[in-house]
């Protein structure tokens, strides 16, 4: 038996939304999803900046998914920018990945100068997941597209 989603559209269906609108007739540029990427970025670098983050404590492991979420909405961004400008999927899926694994290395690193923050291997690791399970989203979407054409 299928349970409800707790969300108003299933996660697929919000990806197919975005990704459809994103592509529309130059509505958004990839300029734009570039300069969203940047400002995102700096969103995180704001926040890695800060001594402590008041998050309220709900579930274990919530740090860890609050990384994914995080870098999952970067990988979006990057490859909503990138689209239109890497010739192949599979290559803008390397670049997606090796772009969200590396801002995350440097991120961890940047937290280590921070009073009161530490680099964490593990936050790197969901930092790439969630990169990981957005990007292999989008690629399988793509791939789909690309057979019923």
């Amino acid at each position: 038996m299928m349970t409800a989603s707790p969300w108003p559209l299933p996660l697929p269906r919000v990806l197919e939304i975005l990704h459809r609108d994103a592509a529309l007739e130059g509505r958004y540029s990839r300029a734009a999803w570039a300069l969203l990427l940047i400002c995102y970025c700096g969103l995180i670098f704001y926040l890695s900046d800060r001594s402590m983050v008041a998050v309220p404590d709900l579930f274990s492991w919530q740090d860890k998914f609050i990384h994914a979420l995080a870098y999952a909405l970067m990988a979006f961004f990057f490859w909503s920018a990138a689209v239109g400008a890497i010739s192949t999927h599979a290559k803008l899926a390397l670049l997606t990945l090796l772009f969200c694994a590396i801002y995350g290395a440097t991120d961890e690193w940047h937290q280590s100068f921070i009073a009161g923050r530490d680099a964490s291997l593990f936050d790197w690791l969901a930092d790439i997941t969630g990169a990981l399970l957005l990007t292999a989203a989008l690629w399988k979407r793509e791939r789909g597209l690309l057979e019923r054409e």
